[in-house]
């Protein structure tokens, strides 16, 4: 359950919420509870304090698919009304199949569907005097239309206010849906074809941010490097200018705003080296999430993915632009067809591009997917015994790309505090380099050393790299320069 941000009012509705999935799901999560506040609601932190629960669900594999209705079923349990959202959505018969008594379903991004079943399950008394006072979407221009469901959508009008993460960083999803037809994969159908936003729409929402206090931007989209296509790269406008919605011009904007901003779910396009050379000026990190999933060109042409045998080439084009460029990966181990020598190529291809951060899991059957009708299924123990081995030459190359750091002074963002019972406040801390996201790479244990007390969550410091392990890193503080970012702080315009 999210915990609520509101104070409680007496007689005030409160809305449980649990939030399932990626964090293109997360961004759908804050939209709604951005929208929930708006209106009136509380957002309650435990089943004991809701009046109702909404449940954004994950439906993309087998296993995200059994905790989504795991999750409905006890919220069913716990309050006996619930409306159910998100990719899981889009397949209302396997809900009600197992949760016949959930109140409502509505698909992915459905922002006005969802609040229509809050208003209906929990209506609000509304007050003489504010009753008749429209209600429109947060962020809503003041002389616009009431917008259209696509608009909402998307986030054209509609940019959250209620985060779900840390102050000091946020996801900013650029566009909903995907064009691919990956034969394991039904994001398409969960979530429609692609449908990018406006840069102006995304660049003001970036800016709302960082003045806001955001250091790190996560740019997030099913197929980041595709941004625009849809709408044919067309302008916007920004602060006076006209953007065009491609990503290399939404880069060179976002970097001159002087926060990190993180680029995921970047397929290996040509204009992505563009990209590759704003992270090696400094503009924007060092840093590329590059969903590859295979490296054998047969697996690559079953799963239906582009570039296939081009991968290596790509990655040291990139790496000949950005020598510190740090990049992530993931794979799917047992896919119908993988043979042994399938495999022995994805694993010579890890030894070759010297990934520094990879993820891995076996194949799955997902309802709907075409590759369900591919022959050669791989017996489970085999996928299982070929990820162990896998992992096994991952670790080893993060532990050796991880060891060449020791000795470096390098930049940190604190996410945590770390310290024990008997320390100081804010001796030990947790933090990430330029090369980790949260939640999904490693971390950097810190000693604060002379400035305990002082380093405060979502500061930038600088560490001195003293030792690592397979996955992280381990340092102290030994500077902590002034953040100063291109956009005015709220509360501290002109000093910046």
């Amino acid at each position: 359950m999210t915990e609520g941000n509101s104070p409680a009012v007496a007689g005030a509705k409160r809305v449980g919420f649990i939030s399932l999935g990626c964090p293109k799901a997360l961004v759908d999560s804050e939209r709604i509870l951005t929208q929930l506040r708006f209106e009136g609601y509380e957002v309650a932190a435990s089943y004991e304090n809701a009046d109702a629960v909404i449940v954004n669900t994950c439906g993309f594999i087998t296993p995200a698919v059994e905790e989504s209705l795991s999750a409905i079923g006890e919220a069913l349990e716990a309050t006996g009304k619930v409306i159910v959202t998100g990719c899981l959505g889009e397949r209302p018969e396997k809900i009600m199949e197992r949760h016949p008594k959930v109140a409502a379903i509505t698909g992915s991004e459905a922002v006005d569907d969802v609040m229509g079943h809050v208003r209906t399950l929990l209506p609000i008394e509304t007050d003489a005097f504010t009753g008749l006072l429209p209600v429109a979407a947060p962020g809503t221009r003041a002389d616009a239309a009431q917008p259209q469901r696509e608009d909402t959508r998307h986030g054209d009008v509609f940019a959250p206010s209620v985060k779900l993460t840390p102050k000091h960083y946020a996801y900013v999803k650029i566009a909903e849906g995907c064009n691919h037809t990956c034969s394991f994969c039904i994001i398409p159908k969960l979530r429609g074809l692609q449908v990018s936003r406006d840069a102006g729409s995304v660049l003001y929402e970036a800016y709302r941010l960082i003045a806001g206090g955001t250091k790190e931007l996560m740019i997030i989209s099913q197929d980041t490097s595709a941004y625009g296509v849809d709408v044919r790269y067309r302008e916007s406008e920004f602060q006076g200018e006209q953007v065009r919605a491609h990503l290399t011009d939404l880069a060179v904007k976002l970097g001159e705003m002087g926060a990190w901003v993180r680029m995921h779910y970047v397929y290996p396009y040509p204009h992505v080296e563009k990209i590759v050379e704003l992270m090696a000026q400094g503009k924007i990190l060092p840093y590329l999430d590059v969903p590859l999933q295979h490296a054998s060109p047969k697996v690559l042409r079953a799963m239906r993915r582009p570039g296939a045998g081009k991968q290596l080439d790509t990655i040291r084009r990139w790496r000949e632009i950005c020598p510190e460029l740090v990049i992530r990966s993931t794979f799917i181990v047992g896919f119908p067809g993988e043979t042994e020598a399938d495999f022995q190529e994805l694993l010579q291809f890890l030894e070759d591009a010297r990934l520094d951060r990879v993820g891995a899991f076996t194949y799955s059957d997902v309802d709907e997917a075409d590759a369900n009708k591919l022959e050669g299924a791989v017996p489970q123990d085999v996928k299982e015994e070929r990820l162990s081995r896998f992992m096994e030459v991952a670790q080893r190359i993060s532990a050796e790309r991880l060891a060449e750091k020791v000795g470096t002074v390098m930049d940190v963002i604190v996410d945590e505090f770390n310290d024990d019972e008997d320390d100081a406040p804010g001796t030990k801390l947790i933090g990430r380099t330029k090369g980790d996201a949260p939640g999904i790479d490693g971390q950097v244990y810190l000693f604060a050393g002379e400035f305990a007390g002082t380093v405060k969550i979502g500061d930038i410091v600088r560490v001195r790299i003293e030792d690592s392990d397979e996955y992280d890193l381990y340092g102290e503080v030994v500077e902590t320069p002034a953040w100063k970012p291109n956009v005015p702080q709220l509360g501290h315009f002109g000093k910046h």
